[in-house]
């Protein structure tokens, strides 16, 4: 076996004592001589590396767990997301991870960063069995500069071992499967799943309980920059368009996903993206499409045709949650610092399948704090097993599977910074418009990216505006390159009643779950929703 040229590294300080060759920031190059000679991966035509994660081919919430210890327990917003585990568990998943990693014939370490601005950046090490999770580490987080691998000093460490799976009568799990954060030891255990995603979002959770005490709010957001340096940020949950949106020729990529707002602006808490590519197409999203045909690029769970090696991006046989990963260089827009000023633009993104929410609105600050805690989007039919009508989705801060602490804490530090630097907040319907799903249509992607043309290039400014009767929105009345007609919902219904029931549906279900909320928002907040 040929001597890799990467350093190697001593991993007692991790507890480690491994039997087998330690390979430390090795190239892809590498890593994709390793993954095909072990058979956990294969080449695609264009040079991705084609990966299959199943059975676990999406994030497993229910195997996600946050350690119960006298340092950190008394921040943290425990139930159902935020799973608690005990001390002795985590020890007895530790000492097992440990020896897992101990006994194989290959370790792969990874030394890299979490968060493009350096004073709230944080070093991360990746110890990993698997060489293809090496490269998936390399391509998402920020990637070591020449000689920066040297004394390098991690603040978090994740044990990364796929092969080993839980004994839930004896670890106190749930299954096979396992993610548990220490935070107080600043320590992630990732065993018994394949799916790479719980690498990065471990981070990002360590990220969200991290940086609100230093006046940093967490964001997962995309996040671009325009000619003139205004920043603009786009949440969004699964199926709004937040990365077709936030993907625009005429503006550079700040980050795709995860993001930090501080006192001096906006940066990437990551190196890369992670694309989903269910129905990709060149001429949709032609930067995704070209990433995904680049030697580097991970691709899980697609599908190939076994004579050309083609990949079919229309293929879910294996999984809806296809999945590129490639690092952020590869987006021709790229912005290489990772960072932006402040955001002149919000945007909160929904799907509204009961196709009743304006297309585009204003919002006041009280009510972005509302509906920053509400997350709203709607499931439909096919998307999930037993969904068989439009069912409305709330997820608090549109990332509540990552936030450590209450959702409170995260909108208060939204509403101050708003505030403090004047950001103009939208709240944008690119769901279901003249009927609710099954009846209408889906919102013109060409008038959605008008209407934010419109409203980050500051030309909805002076336009009339009227405000919705149901849900107190300020909606512009005229947009350039945009029908009068779309722009209030209840014109586009043929039936004006069953309009005015499904408004009065949706807006019974954003009071039910804004509930939960209101003991600890102001009178402003509380009263910012649905009438």
């Amino acid at each position: 076996m040929l001597v890799a040229e990467a350093p190697t590294i001593a991993l007692r300080d991790e507890g480690l004592s491994p039997r087998g060759n330690v390979n430390r920031n090795l190239s892809p190059a590498e890593l994709y001589e390793r993954t095909l000679r072990l058979g956990t991966g294969r080449l695609a035509h264009g040079g991705g590396l084609v990966t299959v994660t199943a059975p676990h081919t999406g994030r497993s919430p229910n195997d996600r767990f946050i350690v119960r210890e006298s340092g950190c327990s008394g921040l943290i917003d425990w139930g159902d997301v935020n799973a608690p585990i005990g001390e002795d568990s985590y020890a007895l998943l530790r000492t097992g991870i440990i020896k897992r990693l101990n006994g194989s014939s290959e370790l792969y370490v990874r030394d890299a960063r979490a968060g493009a601005d350096p004073r709230y950046s944080v070093n991360v090490r990746v110890i990993s069995e698997s060489p293809w999770h090496d490269l998936f580490a390399r391509n998402m987080f920020l990637r070591l500069g020449p000689g920066e691998d040297a004394g390098f000093d991690p603040d978090f460490i994740v044990y990364h071992a796929p092969s080993m799976q839980a004994d839930p009568r004896r670890h106190g799990t749930n299954s096979g499967a396992f993610i548990v954060v220490n935070f107080t030891e600043r320590v992630v255990l990732v065993g018994g799943t394949a799916y790479a995603g719980e690498i990065k979002k471990s981070i990002f959770s360590a990220l969200n309980f991290m940086l609100p005490a230093r006046g940093v709010l967490p964001m997962h957001c995309s996040a671009n920059i325009g000619a003139a340096g205004d920043t603009a940020l786009f949440f969004g949950l699964s199926g709004t368009g937040k990365t077709t949106l936030s993907a625009d020729p005429a503006r550079g990529l700040i980050g795709d996903d995860e993001h930090g707002w501080s006192d001096d602006g906006v940066f990437n808490f990551e190196g890369g993206c992670y694309a989903k590519t269910i129905r990709l197409s060149p001429d949709g999203e032609p930067d995704i499409y070209r990433a995904t045909r680049m030697f580097g690029t991970i691709l899980e769970n697609v599908v190939l045709d076994e004579d050309s090696r083609e990949i079919d991006y229309d293929s879910a046989r294996i999984t809806e949650n296809t999945r590129a990963s490639y690092p952020i260089h590869y987006i021709e827009n790229a912005v290489p610092s990772g960072q932006g000023g402040h955001p002149d633009n919000v945007v909160f993104l929904t799907a509204d399948a009961f196709g009743v929410l304006p297309p585009i609105s204003r919002l006041t600050t009280d009510q972005a704090m509302y509906h920053f805690l509400s997350g709203y989007t709607a499931k439909v039919a096919g998307t999930e097993r037993g969904v068989t009508e439009p069912r409305a989705a709330f997820s608090a801060c549109f990332g509540a599977p990552f936030l450590p602490q209450h959702p409170g804490v995260y909108a208060k530090l939204l509403g101050e910074k708003i505030r403090r630097h004047g950001s103009r907040v939208w709240l944008v319907n690119t769901g279901w418009t003249g009927g609710r799903y099954g009846v209408g249509t889906r919102m013109k992607l060409g008038y959605t990216r008008a209407m934010l043309e419109a409203a980050l290039n500051g030309d909805l400014e002076d336009a009339p505006r009227t405000v919705d009767p149901v849900f107190g929105l300020h909606v512009p009345t005229r947009v350039p390159g945009v029908p009068d007609s779309v722009l209030l919902p209840r014109g586009t219904w043929a039936d004006g009643a069953a309009y005015d029931g499904a408004a009065a549906e949706l807006a019974a279900m954003f009071k039910r779950n804004f509930e939960r909320f209101a003991g600890g928002t102001s009178e402003g907040v509380r009263t910012a929703g649905p009438g």
